[in-house]
């Protein structure tokens, strides 16, 4: 991406940024069900696959509607992100069980934490912009991707971490 000379290119930078991050995720995702052990911890990872699918399709079509040529700008901080979840979880993570899982759990929310971020900051560009059903999309997408974060927190404190420190004992 060249760089932005206006609000407008910083807000399809983002849609393109976020594209990117949402397909890196997904794959990744894709990959820790099987890892996972936990039954909740497996059906929300396979669930928010399509989530994250629908996220992307609502990404495309916000930047066909910004007159914008509809394509994706690799992001690297998803791919910093996603490097360090495979090291954790495929290459040198517990082969199954508890530990496993939080760690799952962890390296899904951070990489989470960066969409909270990308899809809040291309709501607020779309606010400014005037563009009221994007901004209202976008906001709902935030607010999608915070509830899966929620959810997590609470499956690890009244679960998966208590099994995992009942792991070590």
């Amino acid at each position: 991406m060249s760089a932005p000379e206006n609000l407008e290119d910083l807000y399809t930078g983002e849609l393109q940024d976020l594209w990117s991050a949402n397909d890196q995720m997904q794959r990744t995702v894709k990959k820790f069900v099987s890892k996972a052990s936990d039954p909740a911890l497996k059906e929300m990872l396979t669930n928010s696959q399509g989530g994250i699918a629908e996220h992307t399709d609502m990404l495309k079509q916000l930047l066909a509607d910004s007159g914008e040529k509809v394509k994706k700008e690799h992001c690297k901080g998803m791919e910093g992100l996603v490097e360090e979840a495979v090291k954790h979880v495929i290459e040198e993570g517990p082969e199954k069980g508890p530990v496993l899982d939080a760690v799952i759990i962890a390296q899904y929310q951070r990489m989470s934490h960066y969409g909270i971020a990308g899809f809040g900051t291309a709501a607020s560009f779309a606010g400014t912009l005037g563009l009221k059903d994007a901004q209202k999309q976008l906001k709902q997408a935030t607010k999608d991707i915070y509830g899966s974060d929620q959810y997590l927190t609470k499956l690890a404190e009244t679960s998966v971490n208590i099994q995992a420190e009942a792991e070590e004992a």
